[in-house]
């Protein structure tokens, strides 16, 4: 009633998302990002592999995201197999890359039907305080525009690859997908960027993915409460707001790191 949460934050304000760390955070990666929205931390880590493309798509590469929700970042997960959040949160991710169409699969393809890249993304959770996906979305993009890819041919005599680590190329992203989540609360209350305890006292929640042509990618809603069309499009109004301020944070970040 008086506009105020927990934390101190008003119905509609977004948490502090304070650190996109790219470049480095894991040197072992092609590419890699860490995010901070709030207390929530999400650490992306991009590796890429060759492989021979499907037979299907002979001139298209893969992208294979997989989140991942250890018992180590909150104690409402169990150790052992992926649950049931962490494997929707990876669905949700697989969706978001293929809907946005952020990058091009045919730009992952090295020799038609012989080769392609295969982007192995692995998102991990550190600290888990709610809105995992928004966390995720952001890792994703940022490890992705981090991402340098060293040159490849295909020796003609031998038919085999041939790796040129000393030229690298970075990746050709689209689109930037930015997701925003919401909770809601009694049927008609909306707040932005829940927390875990808000998550746990919602009668639902609903993301929504924005491009930079403020286009509508994706509307992700797991059951709970109904929407009016209104305030279904109220989210939407807020997400394009939402996706403007977190490029700009990401564009600003990637220009002050520059890739080794």
């Amino acid at each position: 009633k008086e506009n105020c949460r927990p934390d101190g934050r008003e119905l509609g304000e977004f948490r502090a998302t304070t650190h996109f760390l790219s470049s480095g955070s894991i040197t072992t990666a092609d590419g890699s990002a860490l995010v901070k929205l709030g207390n929530t931390t999400v650490i992306c880590g991009v590796k890429a592999e060759l492989a021979a493309p499907a037979a299907d798509s002979a001139n298209k590469g893969y992208i294979v995201p997989n989140v991942e929700l250890p018992s180590l970042c909150s104690t409402r997960f169990r150790s052992g197999p992926p649950g049931e959040e962490a494997q929707a949160a990876s669905q949700f991710i697989a969706d978001v890359i293929e809907s946005s169409q952020m990058i091009a699969k045919e730009d992952l393809c090295i020799a038609n039907g012989k080769l392609a890249w295969v982007l192995y993304c692995d998102i991990l959770c550190l600290d888990y305080d709610g809105n995992i996906l928004d966390a995720s979305t952001f890792a994703l993009l940022a490890a992705l525009k981090n991402v340098q890819l060293p040159s490849v041919t295909i020796n003609e005599e031998t038919g085999l690859p041939e790796v040129d680590l000393k030229q690298k190329n970075p990746l050709i992203i689209k689109k930037h997908p930015v997701a925003t989540s919401f909770a809601i609360f009694d049927d008609t209350l909306l707040i932005v960027d829940p927390t875990a305890e808000e998550e746990d006292l919602a009668t639902g929640t609903v993301t929504i993915v924005t491009d930079d042509e403020d286009r509508l990618c994706s509307v992700y809603k797991p059951g709970g409460s109904p929407l009016t069309g209104a305030k279904l499009q109220d989210c939407i109004t807020r997400a394009v707001t939402r996706h403007k301020e977190v490029k700009k944070l990401i564009d600003k970040v990637i220009t002050s790191i520059k890739p080794n």
